[in-house]
């Protein structure tokens, strides 16, 4: 395998704090010789565990984007220990984009383990899979629905075959402390950033944090406080770890998304109209949205159908509608002692 191509503008091993950037060389019709910027940080103090905390995996889903940002000016070596490695903006020209994929149409999620000597997405996969995976301990992948879905605020997991991991990841999860966890299936292939990380026996812990084009005030303190918790939870920033409980919650719903009969796509085009959100509960047979038809408008709207009891999850957040695009996802809830 040839050597990285990307190249790291600081020293990870070094005690501190910096700020930094990874450079992926390129060619430009305005320069022969340029560099795309993947802004990079870290804050190391001590013996402790190594957390790399990423966001903007998708450009246009900013929940994480903000926590990660803020995360990088706030936090201070003196409160760690170990070391925390922060990339807030995976994919930046997405991100100001508004646009789920890169420029390319590559989705940086579907990049990985990458190669060095492909496109930018797959040099910065391959980057992160050789250099930054094998030396963290913990891996934080931060999500949303971006602008076209809404997806019930949680942190959520893959059920990883072991035992050990999966007790450890179903820990983290829960250590965000939102209303709801959601455990989820890959149906598109392969590639995933969080099962490359999972596949090198790294806790690995991700989120959906809402979505659908607007981040609600609480969204953002639901990805800060969580985020911050998990931090303290693993044992790499000082403090105590707050729990559900000890805040005068209730334990959370785990909800199981594992059947793929649950995430319910468009049979044509047509325009959307959600009926219930993410986080009602939902019957068999119940109607969770409508497909409406502009062109004929004489058309009666067709109900899509809940396949399942249990709680809606996602909703498409853009009405205009495409054959075959996701509109709704539902899940069942699940006990927590099933998964150990």
């Amino acid at each position: 395998m040839s050597p990285s191509t990307v190249s790291c503008s600081i020293d990870l091993h070094a005690p501190g704090k910096q700020i930094g950037h990874l450079r992926i060389n390129k060619i430009t019709n305005t320069a022969g010789w340029a560099s795309t910027f993947i802004h990079i940080g870290c804050i190391a103090q001590g013996d402790g565990p190594t957390v790399l905390v990423l966001a903007g995996n998708h450009g246009d889903e900013y929940e994480g984007q903000v926590a990660a940002m803020r995360l990088l000016q706030e936090l201070q070596p003196d409160q760690v220990t170990g070391r925390v490695i922060v990339i807030p903006v995976l994919s930046p020209t997405a991100s100001k984009g508004n646009t789920r994929n890169w420029p390319s149409g590559a989705n940086f999620n579907r990049s990985f383990p990458g190669r060095p000597d492909g496109p930018p997405h797959e040099q910065l996969a391959d980057y992160l899979t050789r250099a930054l995976f094998p030396m963290a301990d913990v891996v934080i992948d931060m999500h949303s629905g971006g602008r076209s879905a809404y997806f019930l605020p949680c942190s959520h997991m893959h059920v990883v075959d072991n035992p050990a991991q999966r007790k450890a990841m179903l820990e983290a999860m829960e250590a965000w402390c939102s209303d709801h966890h959601y455990l989820y299936i890959d149906i598109n292939g392969n590639g995933l950033l969080p099962v490359e990380a999972e596949n090198q026996g790294k806790l690995v812990i991700t989120t959906e944090l809402g979505g659908g084009g607007r981040t609600p005030a609480p969204i953002h303190r639901l990805a800060w406080d969580g985020l911050n918790n998990v931090l303290r939870h693993v044992g790499v920033q000082k403090g105590q770890v707050q729990t559900r409980a000890g805040m005068g919650l209730p334990p959370a719903v785990i909800i199981d998304g594992r059947d793929a009969r649950n995430i319910v796509v468009s049979p044509e085009d047509g325009m959307f109209e959600a009926m219930l959100e993410p986080g009602d509960p939902v019957v068999a047979g119940q109607p969770v949205g409508r497909l409406w038809f502009m062109d004929r408008p004489d058309r009666p709207a067709e109900l899509l159908r809940s396949p399942t009891d249990g709680f809606v999850v996602v909703t498409k957040a853009i009405p205009i509608t495409e054959q075959g695009d996701c509109v709704f996802v539902v899940g069942t809830p699940i006990d927590r002692a099933s998964l150990l």
